[in-house]
């Protein structure tokens, strides 16, 4: 039960640090509700499952060539840079903060914004190769393959938790956000997301000279 509720513990640890996933639930959360901020977190998870499986799996190695490193800092500078000059530029839409329709469209598009700024940050893949790979040795040890992959799943336990404490309170704090404020919110959210952006695009840069 110890090993079960230290991965909880690290799957917290892995959500609580405020980054391009919290900034987008927060953004979306505000103008859409509980549903949007939740399935970016949904999202984000997802791509954090196909991670574990990857890392489970053995193929860790690959992931940290790089070329493959190259690809993603590239991948995460490109998707952060949209997703910032998007939320920026709805930033000067009228916005009715009260209610805003589920469709399918944009119930999906919170999802896949979430999965595409996990998947493509290598920050996240880092933790989950260093940390998470590290854990899941030591956990094989003690409690045998079998077991560890059942017991690394409570990971998930730790980031649920954290996404319904952050969509549950955004979306119970948004009747108190006026046009104005969602203007500013949104125009803050993309500034960071771009800032995160160009930060990956300085490691791109980074990679291809050591490559050199």
């Amino acid at each position: 039960m110890g090993t079960f509720w230290s991965f909880v513990l690290l799957g917290l640890s892995l959500s609580v640090p405020i980054g391009a996933i919290t900034v987008e639930m927060i953004k979306r959360g505000i103008k859409h509700g509980f549903l949007h901020s939740w399935l970016v977190g949904v999202g984000g998870m997802s791509a954090d499952i196909v991670l574990m499986f990857l890392i489970y799996f053995g193929v860790a190695s690959i992931l940290t060539s790089p070329v493959a490193k190259l690809v993603l800092w590239a991948a995460g500078f490109f998707v952060l840079l949209y997703l910032g000059y998007e939320s920026i530029k709805e930033a000067f839409k009228e916005i009715n903060v009260s209610f805003q329709e589920n469709s399918s469209s944009k119930i999906s598009k919170s999802f896949f914004s979430g999965f595409l700024i996990a998947v493509s940050n290598p920050q996240n893949i880092i933790f989950w190769i260093g940390i998470y790979g590290s854990v899941l040795a030591s956990t094989v040890e003690s409690v045998g393959e079998g077991s560890a992959l059942l017991y690394s799943s409570a990971i998930f336990i730790g980031i649920i938790l954290w996404d319904l404490f952050v969509s549950v309170s955004i979306h119970y704090s948004r009747k108190f956000v006026n046009q104005k404020y969602m203007k500013w919110i949104s125009i803050t959210a993309g500034m960071i997301l771009i800032g995160f952006g160009f930060f990956f695009g300085f490691k791109a840069v980074e990679s291809i000279i050591q490559m050199l």
